[in-house]
């Protein structure tokens, strides 16, 4: 969530940064109101604690020099404040919580560098790779479900009879293929970041730390019984794993990385291009994510952006890179850059990795800190809230999509990325039949 201290005291700064996202500023004017009463109850009630402390005082005094009644009529005085008291307390804390309310559901101010736009077709592209769009030929023109189907690699009916719509199942080599990029994908990052296996139903907590709850909750998978929550990325359980703790700075940046299935409904698709993976209910992907201080996050951000891009390059695909207007931007983040594959038999761009940058909207929610390192290289005194980054190392079914589109030979084959290989036994061909 956002500063409540910062909007407090550069409200116009604050309301001049979300006005670049083009939201509705009411909201957090209306922050500031409550914020403004919550503090004039708690003034009133400390004045009054205050008051029930000076009069406790004076009572034990006048019991001293054996003045009761004096003493019993400024108890009942006391009585009558002391309810007063709870009262303004009891106010406080609710317009407290208001507040907290309000402020999740609030999003992040957008980086002073990020490119001002209204929706998605502000975003300027970077740079495009590999891309020639009079360079595919009609076998890959193909769609990836049609050539799944025909090598009996994908089996979106058994996928749909199993779960129902927009769930999928691979087979043979179509399986193989995407453990093959899963395993590339934490391979590529295991020089710098710890692999995790997270778990992958969380607390409602868990949720509300990465902003994915309140605002998201219609795209979530929740298991009541148990209050529990399905991920829809790894991102989720690596941002809380030091929910309430304080780090030492000379332990950041502490990358992490983890291999998940991801569940997400989808409930705001409707419309939307649905056929074979390019919108499912449940895939794989490799997540990595990063604590920092402020001061090394835009390094790290641009070394995030490169891994998940030199993956694309390396299988041979053609792919661009855009970054995100504040009219796009997800609501908790601060600059975010898109890398797209080309499919050529749906011939389409495809998102497969988003990088992000959240500043410390997110480790404000989880109530993450590290204790800054002093002069002479001991921790210091105070704390301050890190900032939190990650990207999909890897996503698979769009890139497994792209991969079989953009590698299709002209005999219906499969021809494995170089890259790939090692991970399924040197094969250098995926055809019908099953894996070997």
């Amino acid at each position: 969530m956002i500063d409540l201290r910062r909007l407090r005291s550069e409200p116009e700064f604050v309301l001049a940064a979300l006005g670049r996202r083009g939201i509705d500023l009411a909201p957090v004017e209306q922050v500031l109101e409550l914020d403004r009463q919550q503090r004039e109850a708690a003034r009133r009630r400390d004045e009054v604690r205050n008051q029930v402390r000076t009069i406790s005082a004076d009572v034990g005094r006048l019991f001293k020099e054996g003045r009761k009644d004096e003493a019993g009529a400024l108890q009942a005085q006391s009585r009558a404040l002391g309810e007063q008291e709870k009262a303004l307390d009891a106010e406080a804390e609710a317009l407290s919580e208001r507040i907290r309310t309000a402020l999740l559901v609030i999003p992040n101010l957008p980086h002073a560098d990020a490119p001002d736009g209204a929706s998605e077709a502000d975003n300027p592209e970077l740079r495009k790779v590999n891309f020639d769009p009079d360079g595919y030929g009609p076998h890959q023109r193909v769609p990836h479900w049609e050539i799944g189907k025909e090598l009996g690699i994908l089996d979106l009916e058994r996928g749909a009879k199993l779960s129902g719509s927009m769930f999928v199942m691979y087979r043979g080599g179509g399986a193989a293929l995407v453990r093959a990029l899963i395993q590339l994908g934490l391979d590529r990052n295991a020089d710098a970041f710890e692999e995790i296996r997270p778990p992958t139903l969380v607390r409602t907590e868990t949720m509300i730390s990465t902003g994915h709850l309140p605002k998201f909750a219609d795209d979530a998978y929740h298991v009541e019984r148990d209050d529990l929550w399905a991920i829809p990325t790894a991102e989720v359980p690596l941002t809380s794993l030091a929910r309430d703790e304080v780090l030492d700075e000379a332990d950041l940046p502490s990358r992490f990385m983890a291999y998940t299935p991801c569940y997400r409904r989808e409930a705001g698709s409707a419309g939307r291009d649905t056929r074979g993976l390019l919108r499912v209910h449940e895939f794989d992907k490799v997540e990595i994510l990063a604590y920092a201080t402020a001061a090394q996050a835009p390094a790290l951000l641009v070394e995030m952006v490169g891994r998940a891009e030199a993956t694309i390059a390396g299988l041979g695909l053609a792919y661009r890179v855009i970054e995100i207007c504040t009219g796009d931007m997800g609501q908790s983040h601060h600059r975010s850059f898109d890398i797209e594959v080309y499919a050529p038999g749906v011939d389409q761009w495809l998102e497969v990795s988003s990088i992000s940058w959240f500043s410390d909207y997110q480790a404000r929610r989880a109530n993450i800190r590290y204790r800054p390192t002093g002069e002479d290289g001991a921790p210091g005194k105070g704390t301050e809230i890190l900032h939190t980054l990650n990207g999909s190392a890897l996503a698979v079914p769009r890139v497994w999509a792209a991969v079989v589109e953009t590698h299709r030979r002209p005999d219906g084959q499969i021809a494995v990325p170089e890259m790939l290989r090692p991970y399924l036994g040197g094969r250098e061909l995926l055809s019908a039949g099953p894996s070997r």
